[in-house]
């Protein structure tokens, strides 16, 4: 079966230059993918012809004549920029021409033009940022909110749950992932009251055996990969999301001066340099990029606006996969199944959004 996936080729940093030759990459690579990249005609078609891929059976250009900036305040990208590659690749979504949308642009924009357009899935008040941080495992921790909402209700952190346990159970495989509630300790009498009135909610669920909850964890919890998923705010999750990856770029330039400081030092880079390839392989944040942005009526990735062609074919990657795997109706039934509520989904208007990523 093949995926359609609509690429934004003007968000981000880097725009065409990044964005295009990362699609090329990843149709090559995946016979099964369809990719629509959405942007200026002329621009596009020029960066194809570079890569002598302009006519390449399974790349189609969209145009769309305006770019949202990672500047723009969000009523631009909402009401005078209708026609911008974000919201015409939102669009396709929206249209069933595409399965996925991936963009690289300014984050508050997006999540504000996806939920306008697209609208929250039925018994989801607010969607969620969700990533992937690497473990000890060597495998994934999925984290959400990562900054789309900066002030949570039980409830919210409670959708997020459900939201993140349908998304790894379709994408990783795993029956029941565990999930953990990030807090100050892992004891119940700690955190503030949304904490502890969260953590009744997810156990509640875990004694009728909806959810794997393992109960809560600390910010070290994350990254030795004690539990399959993490559950917060998104003012908490985009600040461990910021300091972890600045945590990583600190590691890795240190260690680069400290091997470059003398001969002696070189001369053990070269001899451990296996080892020291995979370690950078493993922290490297490229090779876990794109965010999914879970709750709406169809999928959405959101990849960092400087990442490289590596990092932005994770992102497509990711929306491939979660395309492949039918991510938004499970989503939706676990939404449905395990909190019933009336179609009441607050729309979203052309000035709501709460992101701070």
């Amino acid at each position: 079966m093949t995926i359609h996936i609509s690429i934004d080729c003007m968000g981000g940093d880097h725009g065409p230059s990044v964005t295009v030759p990362a699609a090329i990459s990843f149709v090559n690579a995946e016979p099964e993918a369809f990719l629509m990249l959405v942007g200026r005609e002329e621009v596009i078609a020029a960066e194809l012809a570079k890569h002598k891929a302009q006519a390449h059976p399974r790349l189609a250009i969209v145009n769309a004549t305006e770019v949202v900036t990672m500047d723009d305040p969000l009523e631009v990208a909402l009401r005078r920029k209708k026609d911008s590659s974000m919201r015409v690749a939102i669009n396709l979504v929206k249209e069933g021409r595409a399965q996925a949308c991936v963009s690289a642009g300014n984050t508050g924009a997006l999540m504000a033009v996806s939920r306008y357009v697209l609208k929250t899935l039925p018994g989801v008040d607010r969607p969620a940022i969700c990533t992937i941080l690497p473990n000890q495992k060597d495998g994934p921790t999925y984290m959400l909110d990562l900054g789309a909402n900066v002030d949570c209700e039980p409830h919210h952190l409670h959708q997020f749950a459900l939201m993140g346990s349908a998304l790894v159970a379709a994408v990783e495989g795993i029956a029941r992932p565990s999930v953990g509630l990030l807090n100050v300790g892992e004891e119940d009498i700690k955190g503030n009251d949304v904490v502890k009135q969260t953590a009744v909610l997810l156990r509640a669920d875990h004694a009728k055996g909806l959810i794997n909850f393992y109960g809560n964890v600390e910010g070290n919890d994350i990254f030795e990969g004690t539990t399959d998923i993490v559950v917060c705010d998104g003012f908490v999750g985009n600040v461990v999301l910021k300091a972890s990856e600045g945590l990583g770029r600190f590691v890795k330039n240190a260690l680069t001066a400290e091997f470059k400081s003398s001969p002696l030092n070189m001369l053990g880079a070269l001899i451990a340099r296996g080892a020291i390839k995979a370690f950078s392989r493993r922290l490297n944040p490229s090779r876990y990029n794109g965010a999914s942005l879970l709750g709406l009526r169809g999928l959405v990735f959101k990849s960092h606006g400087g990442e490289n062609a590596y990092g932005f074919e994770r992102a497509i990657r990711r929306a491939f996969d979660a395309a492949r795997n039918d991510v938004l109706s499970r989503i939706s039934t676990t939404i449905a199944e395990w909190m019933p509520q009336d179609d009441q989904s607050t729309p979203a208007s052309e000035s709501d959004n709460q992101t701070i990523a």
